[in-house]
């Protein structure tokens, strides 16, 4: 019975002809053999290296790193298992290789050779390069989006707050995501020397797409409220333009809070219409806390008659008003599914806080975002509107001798 071909190989054969280099060394680092591949991968004659110290076919760095790292390693554990060095060929060439080695002992366990085997890493070095410089594409593809991103989300936010004399004013933007632009979206600004509007409001989804209905919506809000200043007719005002603008295009809504800011006596009227939006909430001077009640809207655009709500508040001093976006409200707290507000946490929150001012509350909302960390999973856009309080002086003016 004839053998099979691979059965018959010799085991010179293997050796010589082995997928990879082998060196059979002293101790004192003297190459005894090598076989046909390694000379083959170097373009050395036998001849040529027998007898010579396997550590002269490393590059420079590499028999630095050798001597200080790697040959203390293999006298201790007596193996290396696939460092990475550089070999230098017969021309003079460099090759990446990766270098297995073991020490061979006698019967008393006593080292006498060292086994070394060599892998040619010419392509995994050139994979590793190539995928380093996709990585460093990817890297920059991803910081000129974030950028593009940046530029674009603050074009849909008001460069400043305009509010009148005598009220304070404080907002904040937090983007849940640095690589897609929220709908999230808020503004103040004056109507007539007696009269200012603000908005807040949630587009839903993200991206461009949100981005469009974003701006849409905000320079509608602001033309509206020129056109005709009640907040509900500024609403179904906005509502149209949408409707119109989006008839063809699936769930494109926005939750808005619209206000209309009016100066009274040591205070300020407010004139509110909600379109879906979550309650504003009003931090009192008397240190209580409550929602203005603003429940049963609908979002403008959606494909169906609208219905907003009105509401009426004031604020005195020392009285502060907070509007805000589901962000904040849904952010995911603990391990499980259960969001923030749950349980009436904003409220027992803001109630800690009362009596603040526009930016002390905002400052406080900007640490509680903070805490929820990874939890934080949607934009969030906050707007406070604050009278500041009265100064003792002020309250003296209303004594029994002002």
């Amino acid at each position: 019975m004839t053998p099979e071909p691979i059965l018959s190989e010799s085991a010179e054969d293997l050796y010589e002809n082995a997928p990879c280099g082998y060196i059979v060394a002293r101790l004192d680092r003297r190459i005894m053999m090598v076989n046909g591949t390694l000379l083959a991968l170097l373009g050395y004659e036998r001849n040529t290296l027998t007898d010579k110290p396997f550590t002269d076919l490393l590059a420079i760095g590499s028999r630095i790193h050798y001597e200080t790292h790697f040959a203390p390693l293999l006298q201790l554990r007596g193996q290396l298992a696939g460092i990475t060095v550089d070999l230098v060929a017969a021309d003079g060439a460099r090759l990446p290789v990766f270098l297995t080695a073991n020490i061979k002992p006698d019967t008393d366990g006593q080292p006498i050779l060292m086994r070394i085997t060599i892998q040619d890493a010419r392509d995994r070095r050139s994979y590793e390069r190539e995928l380093l410089d996709e990585r460093q594409r990817v890297e920059r593809e991803q910081a000129r989006v974030q950028v593009f991103v940046r530029t674009l989300q603050r074009s849909l936010l008001p460069p400043l707050l305009s509010p009148p004399k005598g009220l304070d004013a404080s907002a904040h933007y937090l983007a849940a995501s640095a690589d897609d632009v929220g709908g999230d979206f808020y503004d103040l600004f004056p109507l007539a020397h007696d009269k200012w509007a603000f908005f807040i409001g949630d587009v839903s989804g993200k991206g461009a797409g949100a981005a469009a209905v974003t701006s849409l919506t905000r320079y509608t809000l602001r033309a509206a409220a020129v056109f005709d200043a009640d907040p509900v007719a500024v609403l179904h005002n906005v509502h149209t333009v949408l409707s119109q603008e989006f008839r063809d295009t699936v769930n494109q809504f926005a939750t808005v809070i619209f206000g209309i800011i009016t100066p009274d006596d040591g205070g300020f009227g407010i004139q509110l219409a909600s379109g879906g939006h979550l309650p504003p909430l009003l931090l009192g001077a008397d240190g209580g806390a409550r929602y203005v009640d603003t429940i049963g809207g609908h979002p403008v655009g959606i494909p169906m008659e609208p219905k907003f709500l009105a509401a009426q508040t004031r604020l005195g001093p020392g009285d502060t008003l907070v509007l805000y976006t589901d962000g904040l409200t849904e952010a995911r707290i603990g391990s499980g599914a259960e969001r923030y507000d749950y349980h009436g946490a904003l409220l027992e929150f803001a109630a800690a806080q009362a009596p603040t001012t526009a930016s002390e509350i905002v400052v406080a909302i900007q640490s509680l975002l903070d805490s929820f960390g990874s939890g934080l999973e949607d934009d969030v856009a906050v707007l406070a509107l604050g009278v500041p309080p009265a100064k003792p002086s002020d309250a003296a003016d209303f004594g029994p001798d002002g």
